[in-house]
């Protein structure tokens, strides 16, 4: 996308050609154009001193080019305008869509008193199948105006075994930001359609998103198995974070070995903890398949937490080159011993900022500079902070 800064050079270009003319212009006084003996047998150019009513005035060659040169400067003066116009509209219709999924979230709970799960599984067992459980997104369906879609689908079966419903592969406009760049359906290695990526992910939460054998559960509001109702939220609904951004087709890491509960406090600590892991990444978008499945309830497609603030670069090098990267030690379901630690980083394509939503509806945009501890706190659902606004 261009910007201000990259036309500066072009515009300044043009004026400088414009001041090139104006000093070469070939006019005499009272506007009487002059040629040389030179040029005038090979191309002459009439032009009538209209001060003395000798004939009508025409316009000349380079008359024309300066007019052209100096509208050419005015639409690069006004192009950074327009596109900053544009992106406005842009985040504006973005946290619109926040407030719609936050809206859902409450309605969902007026009808079944308690928030939507993250991840649904039966506890001491592990999935028959590698997407065994709906996401949030896809439990908000008919509170979102899409009923249909709703019920063409059974929850309680993979979503992965249902494509022929044509739900999976389904754009759901709510689902995305307009400033995504890769708004395109992911496919299979035959290239037909697998499913739809999302740009917006749920709050599971700072570091644990699940554990399998013990008692401990993710400090966000989504987590595998969830049922809070609004008082377990002691935090205040205000003071917790619902959903924000994140970005489709990201690089990721899965499946590694246990990190820990320690809670990692830089991305270089991050990246070393994908070694051995495994990957889902590469050259070509369908290789990056973070994101990529909104259907999916596991936290590296339909979540977010709180390891780093927003648009944090966790760096990676894989295959000689880098990768911006996110992170689950054991994805939901995969293991019936192993905890899941999750570094998924919220993202966006609006320059320096994410928006997202609070549990009480509230929309707000959050800058790549808020502080660390702030942050955090709005990730948690009952971890005694004070958290008065996002600075």
């Amino acid at each position: 996308m261009p910007t201000f800064d990259r036309q500066r050079p072009c515009a300044a270009s043009l004026i400088s050609l414009v001041a090139e003319v104006v000093r070469l212009w070939p006019f005499g006084h009272r506007g009487q154009f002059l040629t040389t003996s030179a040029t005038s047998d090979k191309l002459r150019f009439s032009r009538f001193r209209n001060l003395n009513g000798v004939g009508p005035r025409g316009f000349t060659l380079i008359e024309l080019l300066v007019v052209v040169v100096i509208i050419a400067i005015l639409v690069l003066l006004l192009l950074p305008a327009v596109q900053s116009a544009r992106e406005a509209a842009r985040r504006m219709a973005c946290k619109n869509h926040l407030r719609q999924l936050t809206l859902a979230v409450l309605n969902y709970q007026s009808t079944q008193q308690v928030f939507p799960p993250g991840f649904v599984i039966d506890p001491g067992t592990s999935l028959g199948t590698n997407n065994g459980s709906w996401s949030i997104h896809g439990r908000l369906l008919p509170y979102l105006e899409e009923g249909e879609a709703y019920r063409r689908v059974d929850l309680s079966l993979p979503w992965d075994k249902q494509a022929d419903t044509g739900v999976p592969t389904m754009r759901v406009a709510t689902f995305l930001c307009p400033s995504e760049v890769n708004d395109q359906v992911r496919v299979h290695s035959d290239g037909s359609s697998k499913v739809y990526p999302l740009n917006y992910g749920f709050n599971f939460g700072t570091w644990l998103v699940f554990d399998p054998i013990g008692d401990r559960e993710g400090d966000g509001v989504f987590f595998v198995n969830s049922n809070l109702s609004p008082a377990r939220l002691t935090d205040g609904l205000s003071k917790t974070m619902c959903v924000t951004e994140v970005k489709a087709f990201t690089s990721y890491y899965r499946n590694g070995n246990d990190p820990g509960p320690a809670v990692p406090t830089s991305p270089a600590e991050v990246a070393a903890m994908v070694v051995g892991a495994e990957t889902r990444l590469g050259s070509k978008t369908n290789d990056n398949t973070g994101h990529t499945e909104w259907p999916d309830g596991r936290v590296h497609h339909s979540g977010v937490t709180t390891v780093f603030v927003p648009n944090t670069v966790v760096e990676r090098t894989y295959d000689n080159q880098q990768y911006d990267i996110d992170f689950n030690s054991r994805k939901e379901g995969d293991a019936v011993i192993a905890p899941t630690y999750a570094a998924i980083t919220a993202r966006s394509y609006h320059p320096g900022l994410v928006n997202a939503a609070r549990m009480d509806g509230g929309v707000e945009t959050i800058s790549n500079a808020i502080k660390l501890n702030v942050w955090r706190a709005l990730g948690t659902r009952a971890g005694g902070e004070i958290a008065h606004g996002s600075n």
